[in-house]
Formats: C-alpha cells, sequence, structure tokens
C-alpha cells in the first residue's frame, strides 16, 4: 500500500471514503488531516473569467436552480412573516401557528427522499415540474385556510414538497458546470436561500394588511412565479451527467434493474459517507438556524429596537450573508472546501461577542460580518455535498442530509428561547419580559462553531471530482467485465453503437476535464465504503 505521503490530499480522502483501490487504515487517515488543508498555491483564476467559462445551458440552468430555490426560501418565510396575523385570524396564539413551521421542517425529510429518489431514477426535470406544482397548490391552499386545523394540514403538506427542491436545484446548477467554477456557482446559488427571505420581507410589506383580505394575497402571490419555474425546467433539457448516467444504465439489464443494483453498491459503499454527510449538515443547520432565527427577537426584546430597525439590521445582515457565500465558494476553488469552511468557522467565532452583546445601531455591523461568515462557510455546501455524493444518487444524498440535518436543528431556536428565559431583564415600561437572549445566543454558537470545526476537520474532501465518476455502477451493470487484476473495465458498445470506451480504474487525474468519463471503485478499511 502507497504510503500517506506519496498521495495527495484528494487521494487520501479517496481511500478512507472508499474510492481507491488501496486500503487506509483510521489512524492513517486522521494523520493526514492537517497535511491535507495545506492549499495547492495556484493563481486564483480570474473571476470574470471563470463566469465567462460557463456556456449558455450553464447558465440557464444555474439561474433556473437559484430562483428555484430562491422561491422555495420565499414561500417558507410567508409564515413566519405573518404569525402575528395568523393567530389572530385562527385565534390561537403565536405559539400555536409557530407549529406550521415546525411541520414544515420535520417533514422536509420526506420530501427529499421521494423526490431524490425520483430525480436519480427519472431525470431532474419532471420531479422539478411536480415540485412546483405542489408548490402552486399549497400556496394558494394556505392563502384560503379558514380554521387552524386546515393550516395545519396545509404546511405538513408544503413541507413535503419543499423538501424535495434543494437536492434537485444543486444537482441542477452544478453537474455540468467546469470544474474551476464549481466553487463561485455554488456560492451563488446557496444564497438564494437569503435572496427569498430578502423578497419575502419586501412583498410582507407591500402585501400584508394593505386589503381587505389581510395576510391571504401574501400567499396567493407567492403561488404565482412557481408557475414560470414550470415552464422555464419544461424547455430545458436533462444535464449532461444525468444523459451519461442513463446511457450505462441502459446497457446493463434494463434501467430499474441496474438503477437498484447502483443502490445497493452505493449503500454499501457509502454508508460511512452518509452517516457523516447528516452529522455534517446537523452542524451546518445549526450554525444558520443559532445565529438567525431568535436574533430577530433579541433585537425587539432585549435590545428594544423599533420594527424598522430590526428590518434594517435583518437586511444588512443578509446582505453581509449573500456576499459572504459568494466569495468564500469562489475562494475555495483556490484554497480547498474544508480550508474554507474551518476559516469562517474561525472567523465567526471570533464575532460572537459583538454579534451577541452591542447594545446599539453598530450591532448591524456585527450583523454584517457574522452572517458573512456564516453564509461564508453555507456557500461552499452544494458543491461540497455534491463532490462527496455517490454520482447515481446524488439528488437524494445531497437533498436527505441536508433535510435531516435542518429536522436534528430544527430546536435550537426553541433551545435558545428556553435557555435565555433564565437570564431576566427589567420589563418594559408597558409590562413586557426582557430576557438575555444576547448571551445564550452567543454561547450556543460557540459549541456549534467548535463543533462544526471538529467535524469538517476531520471529514474528508473531494474536490475537483469528476461529476460522471461511477461508484459501483460498473459492477452493477457490467458485473463480468472488470479485470480485477489489472484494474481495467472495458465497456460494452451500446445499443447505438455509442458507448465503446476503455477505462481504467487506477488512473487519476486531479484536475478532469468536465466531458471525461471515469469510473473507480474501491473499499474503505474496515469493509466500510463511501
Amino acid at each position: 500500500m502507497a504510503s500517506a505521503n506519496e498521495k495527495t490530499g484528494r487521494h487520501l480522502d479517496d481511500d478512507f471514503m472508499g474510492h481507491d483501490d488501496n486500503k487506509m487504515t483510521v489512524k492513517e487517515y486522521l494523520s493526514t488531516r492537517i497535511s491535507t488543508l495545506k492549499p495547492p498555491m495556484h493563481r486564483p483564476p480570474n473571476p470574470i473569467k471563470v463566469l465567462g467559462s460557463l456556456s449558455k445551458m450553464n447558465w440557464m440552468m444555474f439561474l433556473l436552480a437559484f430562483l428555484g430555490w430562491t422561491w422555495d426560501a420565499f414561500d417558507f418565510f410567508t409564515v413566519s412573516l405573518t404569525v402575528t396575523e395568523l393567530a389572530e385570524e385562527f385565534g390561537k396564539s403565536k405559539t400555536d401557528i409557530t407549529w406550521g413551521i415546525t411541520l414544515v421542517l420535520m417533514l422536509r425529510s420526506v420530501g427529499s427522499i421521494v423526490f431524490g429518489l425520483a430525480a436519480d431514477r427519472y431525470g431532474r426535470k419532471w420531479p422539478w415540474v411536480i415540485n412546483n406544482l405542489l408548490f402552486i397548490i399549497f400556496e394558494l391552499a394556505t392563502g384560503f385556510c379558514n380554521t387552524y386545523e386546515q393550516f395545519l394540514g396545509v404546511r405538513a403538506c408544503f413541507g413535503i414538497a419543499m423538501g424535495g427542491l434543494y437536492g434537485n436545484a444543486a444537482a441542477t446548477a452544478l453537474e455540468d458546470v467546469p470544474p474551476e467554477a464549481r466553487g463561485i456557482i455554488s456560492g451563488m446559488l446557496q444564497q438564494g436561500y437569503a435572496f427569498g427571505y430578502l423578497l419575502a420581507v419586501v412583498f410582507a410589506r407591500a402585501l400584508v394588511d394593505t386589503t381587505s383580505h389581510g395576510w391571504r394575497p401574501f400567499f396567493w402571490f407567492g403561488a404565482c412565479p412557481p408557475v414560470l419555474l414550470i415552464i422555464g425546467r419544461l424547455l430545458l433539457p436533462e444535464t449532461q451527467a444525468y444523459q451519461r448516467r442513463m446511457a450505462m444504465r441502459q446497457d446493463g439489464d434494463g434501467i430499474e434493474k441496474t438503477f437498484f443494483r447502483e443502490g445497493k453498491v452505493a449503500l454499501r459503499r457509502y454508508w460511512l459517507m452518509l452517516i457523516y454527510l447528516v452529522l455534517l449538515m446537523s452542524g451546518f443547520n445549526f450554525m444558520s438556524h443559532g445565529s438567525q432565527d431568535l436574533y430577530p427577537t433579541m433585537l425587539r426584546n432585549q435590545l428594544e429596537f423599533s420594527a424598522n430597525k430590526v428590518t434594517v439590521t435583518q437586511v444588512i445582515a443578509n446582505l453581509g450573508a449573500i456576499t459572504g457565500g459568494t466569495v468564500v465558494g469562489y475562494c475555495s476553488e483556490v484554497f480547498g472546501r474544508r480550508l474554507s469552511i474551518l476559516t469562517m468557522c474561525v472567523l465567526g467565532a471570533a464575532l460572537i461577542y459583538p454579534y451577541g452583546f452591542l447594545k446599539d445601531e453598530r450591532i448591524a455591523a456585527a450583523a454584517f460580518f457574522e452572517q458573512f461568515a456564516v453564509q461564508g462557510a453555507w456557500g461552499v455546501v452544494p458543491i461540497h455535498l455534491m463532490e462527496l455524493s455517490p454520482a447515481g444518487f446524488r439528488t437524494f444524498v445531497v437533498g436527505t442530509s441536508y433535510q435531516l440535518g435542518n429536522l436534528v436543528s430544527s430546536a435550537s431556536s426553541t433551545i435558545e428561547a428556553t435557555i435565555g428565559e433564565r437570564f431576566p431583564l427589567p420589563p418594559t415600561a408597558s409590562g413586557v419580559q426582557r430576557y438575555v437572549y444576547g448571551k445564550v445566543i452567543a454561547i450556543f454558537m460557540a459549541c456549534v462553531f467548535t463543533y462544526l470545526f471538529v467535524l469538517v476537520l476531520i471529514g474528508p474532501e473531494r474536490k475537483d471530482r469528476q461529476m460522471t465518476e461511477g461508484d459501483g455502477i460498473e459492477e452493477a451493470v457490467y458485473p463480468t467485465k472488470h479485470d480485477a487484476e489489472t484494474g481495467h473495465m472495458r465497456e460494452a458498445k451500446g445499443k447505438d453503437g455509442s458507448l465503446n470506451r476503455e477505462i481504467s480504474s487506477t488512473e487519476s487525474d486531479p484536475k478532469p476535464k468536465q466531458d471525461t468519463v471515469e469510473y473507480k471503485t474501491a473499499t474503505a478499511p474496515g469493509g466500510a465504503t463511501a
């Protein structure tokens, strides 16, 4: 077996996570976690030239995915921005209304599983169309709810629909882009969520309680843009990466059998990676929810900011988020995925004190840079998940790991609020109880940054991985055509005569071309593969 210092960082990670023929022990793997952080020190690519390398189709796919993710966030925040109005409408407390948010978070994992498997089996297009049709139905239905029970039922169904979009959006935007553009496109895509929140704030001001219908026009309007998203997706083809994988499946014993064989191989080889990704996304979601969900309450309750001050501070924070995600996503192409995330964890931890303890307008500056760090780390997430996921189940793994992490972290604001009530402040002149939420947010975020730092430090990285790399498909499709002794696998000629390739599973290219096809298999230590 090759020694650890004879291999590149990427191949060391491949060894442990099941992508190299040479096994690597856990001790050897952990001994490389610091050394593999060293960036290659290549000259940073010109971001304008990098973006210019995208084809027209790449841009259209990205724009569609970005707008879909943006409106997914918009529709989610329609409830959180109208809690007071909904409580008055249904005669319930604000806490009762927040169950509409909790149900969405709880059921998003169901949607990610259902729509993720559908997108990996039947393509990205039709699950996207169905997903957005459901958005239209459930947003319209929310606007027509007359009872609290109807409201909860509709929002529960909306949660399933919402959970199905993220993995599909990531695959649509990133599968076919040139490797050197993945980082910046990943950062730009992720910030669709922050952009969706900004749009929701603007349209809430314009549509809530400005007509005789109260809060309902806000939800009715939210159902309109998905129509354009459906039309746009119908006009675009499947991604090239998915088309190539389907061509491989068609040369097996039928697409269905091949798909299920792939699933068995992927599960056997990727179980360790799947566990890691869920733990990773739990940390990321704790970081975002812990720093954001209770923050407006802190501004209003602890600092007694007016509604306008709260809005301005939140907008400034989200501008920081959008900037951070784009900049750090781009930088991850130069410094690597893990080092970029770790740097943002350190920056975010350093800013905890001003973020939680400043008591005047200056806190807006702290909020800008804290969210720059938080969402800067998040900007690396889409492409990092894509590169670590098995090719044949990329939509399912990306979406499900994200949504399961979301489920684990869904109690963040409840935890912070409960602990915050142990640190009371003098009540307001009107008798409203006040609490020191800033201290609790600071302690909570310190724990989260520490957890995420350790997890990313010991975790793998597969930067520049080809999106067409196989993860056992050569065994599923061509079980008798792999020469284990030479490491070569000859593919049979396709039914249409288009496939006639010889691929070496031992060859490696640290910076592969976009359209190169390469398939590799391996077993990780202890028989666990990923």
